[in-house]
């Protein structure tokens, strides 16, 4: 039999849980059409796969957070991916779409390997080495939707949609098998009782850092979904660019982002994480506000748009994983919550944001709306990381001790 793992993961562990977390949401997008048409329902319908399964993680992540606390990261990440892999069984062979649905929902178990990777990097390294290594696994994030669309549509095409969750309940059950080999418990002080968990709540929430930090992630998030929901729409109004480009344009801000998370793996474990924060949100304001100007000028290009937008990548690249190493060092001891509770607001945020943008594209024109709002976003995640500069200029203090 396999020994149970002892020791803290290798870092190929936490990028795999991080890739799977994403290719969940991804790879199976190009298969809705297919799927309304056989369960014979509307594709609005079918695209609560998608929207409730987002609002499915946020909650999971407010939970596994808490528990990952109490009980250790190693026994909440098994049963995740154990979730995962029988729930994608469950979807596999769904006959009716609230079968789907529920199991689809099920799924979401697998956004423990996101949310705890994090929590994993915190408990087992300081501040700036642990931005430094969630640069690296940020990578993952990057490449993940550009390639997992591409192989869940092949998959379609050569054996039907359902493939597409066969191949999830194979990665869930090696996951698992990953998890039980190599990821031993890092979190060495949980709480003996859930009760004392949550009296040790009100120090986190009461954290300015805490709030500060996972604001500047929600804000800086929510540019990237505006993006992903305007640019089918002003590729195809504002500049006439053929299906078969969008999805090149809509692919240059993930390659942004993959160049930021690398810069943030070399440079993150040398600079402070406000200064890393904020050279990715100079990095982003600069480049869409450098946009809008060529379009106030009448100068409407491809690159005027979409040259513009991949600044957000890289800023974002530079920003999450120093904001996420940020909030989980504020409380040592809680940093399964404030990883669970961050990823909740980043979706709740980007959620609100995506949805406005969706009105607010029908009164204006859409290339200009997508810009402001945009930067509007990446100027209020400078605003966030800016108000963790001035905590910590003020208290003479490590984002760590509070």
């Amino acid at each position: 039999m396999i020994r149970a793992a002892k020791r803290p993961p290798h870092m190929v562990t936490l990028v795999l849980l991080t890739a799977v977390s994403t290719l969940s949401l991804t790879m199976f997008l190009p298969s809705l059409g297919a799927m309304s048409v056989e369960f014979q329902v509307d594709y609005a319908l079918m695209n609560l796969s998608v929207a409730g399964y987002l609002a499915a993680t946020a909650v999971l992540q407010i939970i596994v957070g808490p528990l990952s606390d109490r009980f250790g990261r190693r026994p909440v990440l098994l049963i995740g991916m154990a979730l995962f892999a029988m729930a994608s069984i469950g979807c596999m062979m769904a006959q009716t779409v609230q079968t789907f649905l529920v199991f689809r929902f099920l799924q979401a178990g697998v956004i423990s390997g996101y949310a705890l990777s994090k929590a994993v990097v915190g408990d087992t390294h300081e501040p700036q080495d642990a931005a430094s290594r969630m640069g690296y696994i940020s990578m993952a994030m990057a490449i993940v939707p550009i390639l997992g669309p591409m192989a869940g549509g092949t998959l379609d095409v050569l054996f039907g949609w359902r493939a597409n969750f066969l191949v999830f309940a194979v990665l869930g059950i090696l996951l698992f098998a990953l998890c039980w080999i190599d990821l031993g418990e890092t979190n060495k002080t949980p709480s003996r009782t859930m009760g004392q968990q949550f009296r040790t709540y009100p120090e986190l929430l009461r954290s300015r850092r805490f709030w500060g930090y996972s604001l500047c992630a929600a804000f800086s998030v929510s540019a990237f979904y505006v993006f992903l929901s305007s640019a089918p729409l002003v590729a195809h109004t504002v500049l006439d660019v053929p299906p078969s480009k969008v999805g090149l344009y809509i692919g240059s801000i993930t390659c942004g982002f993959l160049f930021g998370s690398f810069l943030s793996g070399r440079f993150g474990g040398r600079l402070p994480l406000t200064t890393m924060i904020l050279i990715g949100r100079v990095a982003a304001c600069a480049g869409l506000s450098a946009g809008l100007i060529l379009l106030s000028l009448g100068i409407v290009h491809e690159l005027t748009l979409f040259g513009s937008t991949i600044f957000v990548g890289i800023g974002n690249g530079l920003t999450f994983p120093s904001a996420n190493a940020g909030t989980v060092a504020i409380r040592p001891q809680l940093a399964g919550s404030a990883a669970g509770l961050s990823g909740a607001m980043a979706v709740a945020v980007g959620s609100i944001v995506t949805w406005t943008t969706g009105y607010a594209l029908k009164v204006g024109d859409p290339g200009m709306t997508m810009l402001v709002i945009m930067l509007v976003c990446s100027a209020l995640g400078l605003l966030a990381g800016l108000y963790v500069r001035w905590v910590d200029a003020r208290e003479k203090a490590t984002p760590v001790r509070q």
